[in-house]
């Protein structure tokens, strides 16, 4: 790719949503644009002969941290996670054996 690389407009990601058979809402279709158009321009940059004055890139999206925080709580009590069980043996939940049965 020679140039500037085009950018693809909302109309076309709706296009491409419709082909594909998935349903975007406005909001949508607006990010996937820009996202997409981040991947074209990464894409061409890419495709241009390596030099110097081009900055490295680890991903071609802005990404940001997305996972929640890391909290402790406490985990339901033997008791608790049992309760709801059809059947208990030796604070375990009891299952009829399929395999190795003795008759």
């Amino acid at each position: 790719m020679a140039g500037e690389p085009k950018s693809i407009s909302r109309e076309e990601v709706a296009h491409l949503a419709r082909l594909s058979r998935l349903a975007l809402s406005e909001d949508e279709l607006d990010v996937y644009a820009k996202q997409l158009d981040s991947i074209l321009t990464h894409v061409a940059s890419v495709s241009e002969v390596a030099a110097d004055d081009v900055p490295g890139t680890a991903h071609p999206a802005e990404l940001a941290n997305v996972l929640r925080p890391d909290v402790v709580v406490p985990g339901l009590s033997t008791d608790a996670a049992l309760s709801g069980a059809p059947a208990v043996e030796q604070d375990r939940f009891a299952v009829p054996q399929i395999l190795g049965e003795e008759q």
